[in-house]
């Protein structure tokens, strides 16, 4: 199988989970490239429901090798109780789980560090998951912070260091926010026996992905979050705090372009955001209401509600071209099924001028208001479709349209939340 990048091309949450599960089963490695514990990746099997936060979604094929990539801050406790969750539902995970030793750390001051920072911007948060993302990844490029690398070292030496960083982090907390400090002995005790955990899985991922660089392996990326939400390319300041667009699958791995293969935009038929920040298409009332009951749109990572909206293709178009997507796969058309119109933003309208290029200027986005354009409802349910001639006309009709204004073949489009409702298609849905 070619090597695949699996990417967000909205707000995140547009169900990158069940697709890389349906496309992990032919693969050697799934390897997940940025982000931390902020991602929630809810897979469905029959009637078992998986829901993952670090642990790549591959982990669910019998066989297949899963790197957490050096472009990740890695909570260990969070992901050691993941491990153990899976493994006592039958998974066989440590023996096939790789974690990269310049993944960055996160530690529980990190977390109070986020709770701290957002209480303090009140009503200018930015809507964090509150995992401690943002200050893990500060930590790593102000180069203070531990590596997973780090739990290789001898237990006194590991402890020392821990410790070091905690009084460090304390004094921020007490100076800054006049906060109670965290225990800098018991916390780094309790890595010391983490590390005995982790440790067999650390790796040299330049070593163990040769097979991937050589072209004898094949490889799925997994990226978390979206495009609109990349720390360089997406609605600043209202972003997460790493690279979830094309550049982060060769940051977070090592790995070069030509290790890239094909790149895969996940978008849904609709549109949401979790957190604060400006969202175009967004529908307030009954009608964002209704959408959000019919698609379950609580995040699985916190269980906040998601704010939701039509689709964006203003957005989508720059989502294609800032990743240079060869196909984009369409989630979650089942839940259109009963509305009897739809409607799909075409262009902006910013400052008495329509525009369908999107503004990169933070204090632009929110002044933009969405032209509209509208389509029929189908009222037929897609769930047991499996095929593009199965699908009903006005569906087609619909998927059309998206095709050829994002100008990317529509690959795949799934129909309902099992790993088995899916229409696979190579040539795209326009006949």
């Amino acid at each position: 199988m070619e090597n695949r990048v699996i990417i967000g091309g909205q707000w995140g949450d547009e169900g990158k989970g069940k697709i890389v599960d349906a496309l992990s089963r032919d693969v050697d490695w799934v390897l997940r490239y940025q982000g931390g514990a902020n991602a929630g990746h809810t897979i469905h099997i029959g009637k078992e429901k998986h829901v993952l936060h670090l642990v790549p979604s591959g982990i669910l094929h019998e066989g297949v090798r899963c790197l957490l990539g050096g472009g990740m801050v890695i909570d260990p406790w969070s992901l050691r109780d993941e491990i153990l969750a899976l493994e006592q539902k039958g998974h066989e995970v440590r023996g096939r789980m790789h974690i990269s030793a310049t993944a960055a750390l996160l530690m529980p001051y990190h977390m109070r560090l986020d709770e701290l920072r957002e209480s303090r911007l009140k009503r200018k948060s930015i809507g964090t998951t509150g995992r401690g993302i943002g200050p893990a990844y500060l930590d790593k490029i102000q180069r203070t912070g531990l590596r997973m690398g780090d739990l290789l070292l001898p237990a006194e030496n590991l402890e020392r260091k821990a410790i070091e960083k905690i009084l460090s982090a304390n004094e921020v907390l007490s100076e800054f926010y006049d906060a109670e400090p965290v225990p800098a002995r018991v916390l780094a005790e309790e890595l010391v026996v983490l590390s005995q955990f982790m440790s067999p899985m650390v790796v040299n991922p330049y070593a163990v992905l040769r097979g991937v660089r050589e072209g004898t392996e094949s490889a799925l990326f997994e990226g978390a979050q979206g495009t609109m939400l990349d720390i360089d390319h997406g609605t600043y300041p209202y972003v997460t705090s790493s690279n979830s667009t094309i550049g982060g699958a060769m940051t977070g791995t090592g790995l070069g372009p030509r290790s890239l293969g094909e790149i895969n935009g996940i978008f849904k038929a609709y549109c949401t955001r979790v957190g604060n920040g400006p969202f175009p298409s967004e529908l307030l009332g009954e009608q964002g209401d209704a959408l959000r009951e019919a698609g379950g749109e609580y995040g699985a990572t916190t269980g906040r509600a998601r704010r939701c909206g039509w689709f964006d293709l203003v957005a989508g178009r720059y989502a294609v071209d800032v990743n240079g997507m060869t196909g984009v796969i369409i989630t979650k058309l089942d839940v259109l099924d009963n509305l009897p119109t739809i409607q799909v933003a075409t262009a902006y309208e910013l400052d008495g001028q329509q525009t369908t290029t999107y503004p990169v200027l933070s204090e632009a986005v929110p002044r933009c208001r969405p032209v509209y354009s509208e389509f029929a409802g189908w009222n037929k349910p897609t769930t047991e479709c499996r095929k593009l001639v199965d699908l009903p006309a006005a569906a087609r009709k619909y998927l059309e349209f998206l095709e050829k204004e994002l100008d990317t073949l529509i690959v795949g489009v799934s129909v309902g939340r099992d790993r088995e409702q899916m229409i696979w298609t190579e040539t795209g849905v326009t006949t």
